[in-house]
């Protein structure tokens, strides 16, 4: 389990306009700072910028300490466009581990295109509980290495909201030491000394959602095919379909029913790091990334937000609960009611971007296997 605390918000705006840069010098920084984020003055269609450092702890870390930034905007600033946003994530811990994350949702001038992916660089330890639904609470080994994952997707709009375009999907482990518990024996694993594996294919997707960050109504549906092969470098020979299906309700101006239903299905020799890992800040929360793991994931989620509460006080308060479902395993024969594993929670919300309807939330998970913390800014899904 891992406790993210928001010790301080330091926060800034991108303002790219001649007017905004005439009028910073007759502005001192504090009330800058309080204009353009606490009472957010900013143009809807300026870029901003936040910023804020997170200290955090767990057990195979020890303390870590990071910094987190959101980058939001239109493109040409114009708010008819979708909104795109870019996330930015670097963290050292005391263990002299690292890690530099970005994730990215950009859409170009009329969707004409749009890019959708991940960065994943860094040191990091994994836990590691076995394959299969039927795997001890606690984990068997910790794998340390170097990890490498570059998820990215270019698509070109084909009809209204259809669009259509490559996949690219880069995933390396290297210097690799596995460590198995005391007293355990592990089964040899696939990639367990460490792989490095490109995936090419196409994917296929519906987006209706104008703010990705906190979508009111719409929907989104994703659909990808990608194959790794020794012909073009990889280690492994294995293909992936995943599909990601998102839908949003307004039940009322301040209230949003979403689902999102998950699946993905591996085939060939699939290296341990790469199969199908149930968990994580999105889907599953309460269990850590992978402590489910197998060749195949079916997911599914709801979450009743109310964005924001209708209080006299103020008007940027909101909240959210949720609960999901969702089981890993070997082939569709073999899944049973059995293997499904649940979670539950709820949290809260706070209207950090008031023009551009962008809220932070602070979840808390519950599981059968303990509780689980998480501090990010826009919606799991």
């Amino acid at each position: 389990m891992k406790i993210i605390f928001f010790l301080f918000l330091f926060t800034f705006s991108s303002l790219i306009s001649k007017n905004d840069s005439d009028s910073t010098d007759k502005r001192n920084f504090l009330k800058k700072y309080i204009d353009d984020i606490i009472m957010d003055t900013t143009s809807s269609g300026e870029p901003q910028l936040l910023m804020y450092p997170t200290i955090a702890y767990s057990p195979e870390t020890s303390w870590e300490f990071g910094v987190s930034s959101l980058l939001i905007f239109y493109a040409n600033k114009d708010t008819n466009n979708r909104l795109s946003e870019i996330n930015g994530f670097t963290f050292y811990t005391l263990e002299n581990q690292f890690g530099l994350w970005f994730d990215h949702a950009i859409y170009l001038q009329d969707d004409e295109y749009i890019s959708l992916g991940k960065i994943r660089l860094q040191s990091f330890p994994l836990f590691y509980h076995g394959i299969g639904s039927d795997t001890p609470e606690d984990y068997v080994g910790l794998v340390d290495g170097y990890q490498i994952y570059v998820k990215e997707s270019i698509l070109k709009n084909i009809h209204k909201d259809i669009f259509l375009g490559l996949e690219f999907n880069l995933q390396s482990l290297r210097k690799v030491d596995f460590v198995p518990e005391d007293g355990v024996d592990v089964p040899e694993v696939l990639g367990i000394d460490g792989s490095t594996n490109l995936g090419l294919g196409l994917g296929l997707v519906y987006d209706t959602r104008h703010n990705v960050l906190n979508v009111r109504e719409g929907h989104f549906h994703e659909l990808y095919y990608l194959h790794s092969d020794p012909f073009w470098g990889s280690d492994y020979n294995f293909s992936t379909v995943i599909s990601d299906n998102r839908l949003y309700n307004s039940l009322n101006k301040r209230t949003i029913l979403a689902h999102n239903l998950l699946g993905q299905f591996n085939w060939g020799d699939v290296p341990f790091n790469q199969m199908a890992l149930l968990g994580g800040e999105s889907i599953m929360r309460g269990y850590y990334l992978g402590r489910y793991r197998d060749l195949n994931q079916i997911a599914f989620q709801s979450e009743l937000r109310v964005l924001p509460f209708d209080l006299k006080f103020t008007k940027r308060l909101g909240g959210a609960v949720f609960a999901s479902a969702g089981a890993v395993f070997p082939n569709f024969k073999e899944l049973g009611t059995d293997d499904l594993v649940w979670s539950v929670g709820g949290g809260l919300r706070y209207l950090i971007f008031k023009n551009k309807d962008i809220y932070t939330r602070l979840d808390v998970a519950y599981t059968p296997e303990g509780i689980g913390f998480y501090f990010f800014i826009g919606e799991a899904f």
